[in-house]
């Protein structure tokens, strides 16, 4: 499959992004297509829908080999459950499924075609092999069950920001980094009410600890570069 674009979105790394798309919909992102999809006649009628699925790469995440069970985080990581069970990464093959929002199409100079979109699930300069419309006519499914995953649909932190720490990050994504805080960048089998974790965001790390349920943000310090 051809790569048609890349997403630039405020996660440079994979700790953190939300396990799902649409979970924290004040995360923003742009789709900036590859020079040979650059024609905007490949976006015409687009700007009617206002959702899209997105299919991409998985980062950091092509193996050799493949497991029938996987570990999903939600349960705890210690249960196994079928592959084609779960959303998780360590698949077949390495393609991941998102629905996003999408805000607007800028048409520029430069870049053509740009596609701003909001909650999506990926790290930044993750590769696109295809866009689509979303119809709500036919792909959604309100009754649908949502089997084990359905347990932990409503879970969420209570997350203490200090306004002072809060402040140093730009005013546009404090909703964002307060809802990503909130879904528990953790993996589910840690405990540790001690252990400072950090989250890169919009080129600041965010240091916290959770006790109880609780997320204490503790440190904002600017992203170290590569």
């Amino acid at each position: 499959m051809n790569i048609i674009a890349h997403i630039r979105t405020d996660f440079p790394t994979k700790f953190g992004i939300p396990r799902q798309s649409g979970l924290v919909e004040e995360l923003k992102g742009r789709i900036i297509f590859e020079p040979e999809y650059r024609n905007p006649d490949a976006v015409r009628g687009l700007d009617g829908f206002s959702h899209l699925w997105l299919i991409w790469q998985f980062s950091g995440t092509k193996r050799d080999s493949w497991s029938p069970t996987v570990k999903p985080p939600r349960l705890g990581g210690n249960t196994r459950m079928g592959v084609f069970a779960t959303r998780s990464p360590f698949r077949p093959n390495d393609i991941g499924l998102s629905s996003v929002r999408l805000e607007k199409i800028e048409i520029t100079h430069e870049l053509g075609a740009v596609l701003h979109v909001a909650g999506a699930d990926l790290m930044d300069g993750t590769a696109i092999y295809d866009i689509k419309p979303y119809l709500p006519y036919t792909d959604s499914h309100p009754e649908a069950a949502a089997g084990f995953a359905g347990a932990v649909l409503d879970y969420e932190l209570e997350v203490v920001f200090p306004p002072e720490l809060l402040a140093r990050i730009p005013e546009d994504r404090h909703e964002a980094i307060i809802a990503v805080l909130k879904q528990d960048p953790r993996p589910s089998y840690h405990d540790m009410p001690d252990r400072v974790y950090g989250v890169e965001f919009a080129g600041f790390d965010v240091r916290f600890t959770v006790r109880e349920g609780v997320l204490t943000v503790c440190e904002v310090v600017s992203a170290r570069k590569n």
